[in-house]
């Protein structure tokens, strides 16, 4: 991003900490993840150190430092989830795209996350790829559908 997009993103806000989430939102926003450019950029706004910031960041499962992949998906781990094999499932994900939570294909197609709770509990397990949530999901039909989504 050219400092005039930093500048655009930083108009209105007075440069103080309270406005390192929301300042972290807009970026987000714009560029789908926050980059380390980004935080560079939002430490010298701020006057914080960039410790701070992915500290105070990473806390937040809402703000995300990998580039995001053309397709997400996250696997419910929630306590109904995890319980009813959640855990299996996220592994699953694992193996079959090569990745771990948190990361993104190589070829960009796919992220994978980890999701606290996706508020179905009574449908687990369950996993969600962009914004269809598929129920009930096993480990078998999970396959499936990722070599449907490929």
């Amino acid at each position: 991003m050219k400092q005039k997009e930093y500048d655009k993103i930083f108009s209105g806000f007075k440069g103080t900490e309270g406005d390192l989430l929301p300042v972290l939102l807009r970026i987000q926003e714009k560029d789908g993840y926050i980059s380390e450019e980004s935080v560079s950029q939002v430490s010298r706004f701020l006057r914080l150190s960039e410790s701070q910031i992915f500290g105070v960041a990473s806390f937040y499962p809402k703000y995300r430092f990998t580039e995001p992949g053309r397709k997400s998906i996250k696997v419910c781990m929630g306590t109904a989830c995890h319980v009813r094999g959640g855990k299996f499932l996220s592994d699953a994900v694992g193996w079959k795209l090569g990745i771990g939570i948190g990361q993104t294909s190589d070829d960009k197609q796919f992220d994978f996350q980890r999701g606290s709770c996706l508020g179905c509990c009574t449908l687990g397990p369950v996993v969600k790829i962009n914004d269809k949530v598929y129920s009930r999901m096993q480990v078998t039909g999970l396959k499936k559908i990722l070599e449907q989504n490929d």
